[in-house]
Formats: C-alpha cells, structure tokens, sequence
C-alpha cells in the first residue's frame, strides 16, 4: 500500500521539506547558544528570556493556527508562517541587543507554531483513510531537522566560519519552500469543514479535545526534558565522560527516528488508540527505569542499563505526537484544525513549562530529584494517552461528522 495517493506525492515531499526545516528551526538556537552567550557577552537569564519568548510565542500561535486554517485555509496559513521564519531567521542575531533579538524570537515561533499546525492539517487531509503512516513519517522528516541543526552549526564551526550564517541559510530556504508551496495544491475540507460554525462549545464537549491537550502537554516536557538533561544526568549520575554523555543524547533520537520511520513500514493496521497507549507505556516504562537506576551504585550494568533505556525511551517517544494528532482526526473529522491547534498548544505549553521546572527541581534537591519528576510526567502522559485512546474508541453522539475532503488552494 502506497504511502500516500499519486496525486498527493509532490505535495507530501515538499511538506517534508518544510518539516525539515521547521525542526532544524526548532534546535538551532540552541545550538548556537553558547557562541551567543560569549559572543554578545549575554548571560544565562539574558538568554532563558529570548529563547522563552520563542516558546511563548509558539503556544499562542499553535492556538490561533487551528482558527486561521479554519478561516483562510491552509496554503495562505503556510505561506505566512514561512515569511514569519524566514524574517525572524534573516534578522536574527545580527545584533547583539537582548530586546530585538527577544522580539525576532517571538516571530521565529509564531511561524513555528502554523507551520506545526498547518502541516500536521495539511497530513490528515490527504490521508482519507486515516492509516496514521503519513503523519509519523512527517513527524520522522522533524526529527531529521533536529539533528541537523547542531551538525550544520558544528561543521561551521569547525572550519572556523561565521556561525551566524546558519540562520541566513535557513532564512533563505524558507523563502524558496515558500515560492514552492505558492505553486502547490494543499487540500482541505469544504466551507463548512473547518470554517468559523465549527465552534470550540462543540468540540469541547468531546472528552478526547481536552486529552489530547493534557497528553501533548505532558509528552513533549517528557520528550524535551529527557533530551536536553539525560547527558549531564548520565556524566552525574552514571560517571560517563562528556563524550558519552553526548552519545546518549543521540541514543534518544536514534530511537525516536526508529521509531517514526520504521513503525510505518511494519504496522499496516488501524489500531491507532492501541498504538498511543503502547508506545508511551514503552516511554513512561523507559524513564521510570532510568530514575530508578540513578539510585543503583555507579558501574558498567548501570550505565549500559541507562543506554538501552534511552534508548527504548527515543522509541517510546516516537510514535506518540503523531499518534495523538491521527486519532483527533479520526474524533474530528470537520474541526481538525482547530483541534490540532487545541492540542499543539498544550504541547507548546509544556515545552516552554517543563524546562523551569526540572531547573528548579534539580537545582535546589539534585538532577535525580528532576529525573524522578520527569518519571511521574511520564506516567501521567500514559494515563492520558490512555483516556485518549478511550475516548476516540468510544465516539460521543455528539461528535462531528465526517465530510469528504476536497480540494482548495
């Protein structure tokens, strides 16, 4: 079975593209962080301040993306989120003033947050079936643009070029998949589908809209958090060297590209409430794993022990943002964008929530205390999934009803 319709190829390989970037977008700043840290003499709170305005902008904007598709349709949405990239990124460390660059920040992630909307709409449209395997192969292209990211910056670096350059490159990228997509055909649904009737009072009276935010919510603190602190857990906890702390850290995604590539290739069914529920135990099981070992005495079972559970934590982690967004369009066939928007939102809010916590956390009772907490946010993220999994089971009499999608550009 082919993974999308013919016709629906090139516009799928050119969203993939854009998913690229958008995650390379999503890492970059990051890892340029410590060359802005010494290069424009900022310091750690300067900092925490422009990359959170990023991270606010980008919930409020996943929010408003789920009406904006609705009202104007996807293509229009695209392009605007591709020109909000493509500025932010142009100007974006140019200076080194703390306020402009807050600001070219917060553009940065209002173009982020429609593009994860419009893109991950754009996927269930030409997916009628609603097989799940485009989504979590989109979510895969993601994941390959995180981890370009660092590498293009380490590269440039390396051969001793201005590290800046990177967002000009990215900028001008954006601006030639914007001049692509102009050409393209996106689907969506009639007037009706998605439009201003669609009301959040009806969509809000399906138990799966309000679990499909709290499980986003919890999954990507999870997912970011054990990311972003499983290397220095492990050079603490473990005695690793920073070399392998590193390691871990690709470990993770490792597991995590596995996972959305290889899941769509071996599972052809429809089971998608199945799917969620395995795959975050498999994650929650993960963590809770590498907690408890950070109480075992240090020593070559521990740390090997921690590696295969980053590991299966990157493939636990994998299949479940994609997964959610499939079964919101199973529950909402002609309020998917509004839904998605709901649910991206609380995703957005955990990235932005999640990392002052597990500082917090960690700072004042030790990164195993942080580690413990991640360990319940990963239980409370399989209790979720599994509430969402029931939920779009068991469809309300009141749900929205299917509509056949049609094409507009």
């Amino acid at each position: 079975m082919a993974l999308v319709e013919p016709r629906f190829r090139n516009l799928f390989v050119a969203l993939f593209g854009v998913f690229v970037l958008f995650g390379t977008s999503i890492t970059i700043i990051g890892a340029t962080l410590p060359k802005l840290l010494a290069d424009f003499h900022w310091n750690y709170a300067t900092a925490g301040v422009v990359i959170g305005a990023g991270a606010v902008a980008y919930f409020l904007s996943t929010f408003a993306a789920g009406h904006l598709v609705g009202r104007w349709g996807p293509k229009p949405t695209l392009l605007l989120a591709l020109l909000l990239e493509a500025v932010g990124l142009s100007f974006f460390a140019t200076t080194p003033s703390p306020l402009a660059n807050t600001l070219l920040s917060g553009l940065i992630g209002l173009g982020q947050g429609l593009v994860e909307v419009t893109v991950n709409y754009s996927i269930l449209r030409i997916d009628p079936r609603n097989t799940g395997r485009p989504m979590n192969v989109m979510h895969g292209a993601f994941a390959v643009g995180a981890i370009i990211g660092p590498v293009v910056v380490g590269a440039l670096l390396k051969a001793g070029l201005d590290w800046a350059m990177v967002y000009r490159g990215m900028a001008l990228v954006f601006v030639l998949l914007a001049m692509l997509m102009g050409v393209m055909t996106l689907p969506r649904g009639g007037a009706s589908a998605d439009g201003p009737g669609a009301g959040t009072g009806r969509l809000g009276a399906h138990p799966a809209y309000w679990l499909s935010f709290i499980a986003l919510f919890f999954y990507v603190g999870v997912e970011l958090g054990v990311s972003n602190w499983v290397g220095e857990y492990s050079i603490a906890v473990f005695h690793c060297s920073a070399a392998a702390g590193a390691l871990q850290v690709a470990l993770f995604w490792s597991g995590l590209l596995a996972g959305r590539f290889g899941v769509p290739l071996l599972y052809r069914g429809t089971r998608h409430d199945r799917v969620l529920v395995g795959f975050s135990t498999l994650a929650a099981a993960a963590v809770i794993l590498l907690a408890l070992l950070g109480c075992a005495p240090a020593g070559a079972f521990t740390r090997l022990a921690g590696m295969a559970a980053v590991g299966l934590a990157g493939l636990g982690c994998s299949i479940c943002y994609p997964e959610v967004i499939t079964l919101l369009g199973k529950c909402f066939p002609q309020a998917q964008s509004q839904a998605i928007g709901f649910a991206a939102t609380g995703g957005g809010i955990g990235s932005f929530v999640f990392p002052f916590v597990m500082s917090a956390i960690s700072q004042h009772w030790g990164i195993r205390a942080g580690f413990a907490t991640y360990a319940l946010f990963a239980a409370a993220m399989t209790v979720s999934a599994a509430g969402l999994a029931l939920a779009a089971a068991k469809p309300r009499r009141g749900a929205l009803q299917a509509g056949n999608p049609g094409q507009s550009g």
